[in-house]
């Protein structure tokens, strides 16, 4: 062959359309499925709104919650940050803090959280004195039920007034990360 000719390029037979069309809709399908199934079962973005969490949270911070660890790991533990929905309006989500475990009896004497007759050692509340609500006369707690608080004592509906107790199945996951605004970026854990 001379330094001037070429090899002549082969061309590979065009696929039908109808198999890239369905190429096309299957991956679609594979990457809406893998969305859902970490939208739904691993984590999600959440947005604070009001101040029920102050000071640990504040209007408009940005989140992600964890749901992949109460689904398939373990249940919520004391002092952690949950996401739910109360009974009594299914279509809201709340933010708060768990402070009663399944099981325990929570009661609140004078601003003072006790746990089965224990004072309970905390830093989360805002507010010296608070009321005591639903559990100024002792709250017993279901194998699957949780007693929450916000951290803003005075300024927060929760397990005192119109939430109640919370059950497990109500519980969507557990906030573990701020990413808004960028000056309190970082993990949930701890705080």
């Amino acid at each position: 062959m001379a330094k001037n000719e070429q090899e002549p390029e082969i061309l590979e037979p065009r696929k039908p359309l109808i198999k890239d069309l369905l190429s096309t809709l299957l991956s679609l399908a594979l990457m809406a499925a893998v969305v859902l199934f970490i939208l739904n079962y691993v984590g999600s973005r959440i947005s604070v709104d009001g101040t029920s969490m102050y000071p640990t949270l504040h209007d408009k911070d940005q989140l992600i919650e964890d749901k992949l660890t109460y689904s398939f790991i373990r249940k919520p533990e004391r002092f952690e940050i949950v996401i739910f929905r109360p009974k009594n309006d299914p279509g809201t989500y709340y933010i708060k803090r768990v402070i009663g475990l399944p099981g325990e009896t929570v009661q609140i004497i004078d601003s003072v959280i006790y746990i089965n007759g224990e004072s309970l050692e905390e830093n989360y509340g805002q507010g010296v004195y608070f009321l005591a609500g639903s559990a100024a006369d002792p709250v017993v707690l279901g194998d699957d039920e949780y007693f929450v608080l916000g951290d803003n004592r005075n300024n927060s509906i929760d397990s005192r007034y119109a939430v109640g107790k919370v059950k497990r199945e109500q519980i969507t996951g557990r906030a573990v990360f701020r990413f808004w605004p960028f000056s309190s970026f970082g993990s949930l854990k701890g705080r």
